[in-house]
């Protein structure tokens, strides 16, 4: 029996011919090679549209920010502008030289103007106020016959100054009874966007659109000379509604061709920005990538069929077979040496087994001076903790890791990189486990994030802070008074008036009168600097200090020592009656009957009226019924009564 099944089995074995066991190993090896070029190739198309999506909807949030920023700079500035023309009828030469300084401090603005309640031309940043009618516009219909104070977006409309496509902003002009007293429109060219969005390299067939919540297009990179009507895509019917921002996959309105789409609303204004890039540039490098894969992938075909046509017997099918494994070994080699990002293989201790020679041009030193180190010596010392963090979560064979760290490079540079770790082999001990790594370098990326949160950093800054004086604006006053006034039982408003400044400019210009402005801005800043509060320039020679948890009698103080600071200053003023400059200040501090913060500011603003009736230079307690103020004479001339008593002389 023994013989009989040996001799079977000897038998079996004789049948297996050289040209069977070369069939079955090329279609084996076919099979695989197959299957690892469609596996690859379908795992690389998932990561090109992951990376294309993640780049997109990145790119459409950058430019919403920037374009929310740049219509809210012009809306804070044209706010300020609104509320002045309200109670005020300023002359035209000096308004037109405001509004010029105001359009050239904002670069998107090419014009900003004033129409009266007839649609005439009230003021102009231009040289050279217009002498048309527009009367005839949408947006001043719009404002004429709405009480809407509230910005208005218009369509690109044709410019009749300059015949160029022009988003004109708009806001309504009131009077102090509510009825409507004209309009302030501030234009910015549509090629202003387009400009900007051109710096983007979205292939050829790729796009950028600033769009109206209704569907109007403002502006569009490449331009298109036919015109969209929008409204009814998908985006506007269904995706917006959904969400404010989001990414799917389209039929172009403008060229017809499938793109990847991203869109963002911008929360303060009725602006939709989108990014579109063609799918075939989404996958350009992709298409690179498989086409070098198949490349390879027919090289070791042809290889295969040349060694099953070569193997002519056992012993040659196993020479062939040896010499097709060091020639496979040698290109894989070959693809991991050169390639871009760093490939790493460690053990369980993080010790480095291999690195490929990528590393030289990385990080500037050799594979074999890395060879043997511990993985944790290239890293950084401030994120070691995040890397041991990450190769934690490698717990089980097949676990992949993904970190971001810094490493030292060989001139002593910084480089990020990106990491992504895999445990390759699982063992019952851990530290014979082994892990594959590769290192991705993003220090221009890095760079790049770091530059676009600084220019949010500063933009959010001058969207709070007075471009002249340095102080922050009425809007971010208003928001500290309000969140204070609600925190706060006692709290006090003082509100500072410059005396005489319309002389002061006057007799020494607008330029003496900035650095007035400046001087005494900052005499009021430097003299609550130390206190819990905020100042903030109110508007025009007016400035506001809110002082959370002080008394009545303290914000007197406070008020006191920064009219005595200003006066201080010596700054000769012709035009007042004691030669100097010099502030009044009016005080009002909460009490159980104040309504809000709002009937705060007006008692404060009440007490500087009455400071200012009484002759200027001097502070005014709202509280007082027996006109509770203290003035420059008494302080100067008494020097006896204290500070308590002068306050109570009058």
């Amino acid at each position: 029996m023994p013989d009989r099944h040996f001799a079977n089995h000897g038998g079996f074995l004789r049948r297996i011919t050289p040209g069977m066991v070369v069939v079955c190993f090329a279609l084996v090896m076919t099979a695989c090679i197959l299957g690892v070029v469609v596996w690859k190739a379908l795992e690389a198309k998932s990561a090109a549209l992951a990376r294309g999506a993640t780049d997109i909807q990145n790119l459409a949030h950058s430019l919403a920010e920037h374009a929310g920023h740049t219509i809210q700079a012009a809306d804070i500035a044209m706010s300020g502008m609104v509320d002045l023309l309200k109670y005020r009828n300023p002359a035209p030469g000096r308004f037109n030289k405001y509004l010029a300084d105001t359009a050239a401090a904002l670069p998107q603005i090419r014009e900003i103007g004033v129409l009266d309640s007839e649609g005439n031309w009230r003021y102009s940043s231009l040289p050279e106020t217009p002498r048309y009618n527009n009367a005839d516009q949408s947006y001043f219909a719009y404002h004429r016959d709405s009480a809407d104070w509230a910005l208005r977006i218009s369509e690109p409309i044709q410019s009749r100054l300059t015949g160029r496509p022009t988003i004109l902003l708009s806001k309504r002009v009131s009077k102090e009874d509510g009825s409507f007293g004209g309009v302030l429109t501030a234009a910015i060219e549509s090629d202003y966007f387009s400009s900007f969005y051109r710096a983007f390299q979205l292939g050829p067939d790729g796009g950028i659109s600033l769009l109206r919540n209704d569907g109007a297009v403002l502006s569009r990179w490449p331009f298109a000379s036919q015109s969209t009507d929008l409204s009814r895509t998908d985006l506007f019917t269904k995706h917006l509604k959904a969400n404010s921002a989001g990414y799917y996959k389209i039929t172009s309105p403008f060229d017809g061709i499938v793109k990847y789409f991203g869109y963002e609303k911008t929360p303060q204004y009725p602006l939709v920005v989108t990014v579109a890039m063609s799918e075939e540039w989404v996958l350009s490098a992709w298409s690179m990538a498989l086409r070098t894969d198949a490349l390879v992938a027919g090289v070791l075909l042809c290889m295969i069929i040349l060694l099953a046509a070569l193997l002519s017997s056992q012993f040659n099918f196993r020479i062939r077979t040896e010499r097709a494994l060091r020639d496979s070994e040698q290109h894989y080699r070959l693809l991991a040496n050169n390639i871009a990002d760093v490939v790493i293989l460690l053990n369980g201790h993080g010790t480095l087994r291999y690195v490929s020679h990528s590393v030289e041009q990385m990080l500037g030193v050799r594979p074999q001076d890395l060879v043997g180190k511990s993985c944790f010596e290239m890293v950084h010392a401030g994120d070691k903790e995040g890397v041991m963090a990450a190769s934690a979560r490698l717990n089980g064979s097949g676990a992949v890791s993904t970190t971001e760290f810094r490493i030292c490079h060989a001139d002593g540079s910084v480089v990020w990189v990106e990491s992504n770790f895999k445990q390759a082999s699982a063992r019952d001990n851990p530290a014979e486990a082994e892990f594959v790594g590769v290192l991705r370098d993003i220090t221009e990326r890095k760079r790049m994030e770091d530059e676009l949160t600084l220019l949010n950093r500063r933009l959010t800054q001058l969207a709070a802070t007075d471009g002249l004086t340095g102080l922050t604006n009425r809007r971010t006053f208003d928001g500290f008074l309000a969140r204070e006034y609600a925190a706060c039982e006692e709290i006090s408003v003082l509100l500072f008036d410059i005396d005489n400044f319309k002389g002061y400019n006057d007799s020494y210009g607008h330029q003496a009168g900035d650095r007035c402005l400046q001087a005494v801005a900052k005499a009021i800043g430097d003299a609550s600097s130390n206190t819990p509060g905020l100042c903030a320039r109110y508007g025009g020679e007016e400035f506001a200090v809110v002082l959370p948890n002080t008394s009545e009698d303290d914000a007197l103080k406070a008020a006191e020592s920064i009219r005595l600071t200003v006066r201080a200053l010596g700054l000769p003023n012709t035009a007042a009656t004691r030669g100097f400059v010099t502030i009044s200040a009016g005080i009002a501090t909460r009490t159980r009957s104040t309504p809000g913060e709002a009937a705060l500011v007006g008692e404060a603003d009440v007490a500087l009226y009455e400071a200012k009736r009484l002759g200027r230079n001097r502070s005014f307690v709202y509280s007082s019924p027996d006109l509770r103020y203290v003035e420059a004479g008494s302080i100067q001339h008494d020097p006896e009564l204290t500070f308590d008593e002068r306050k109570l002389a009058h």
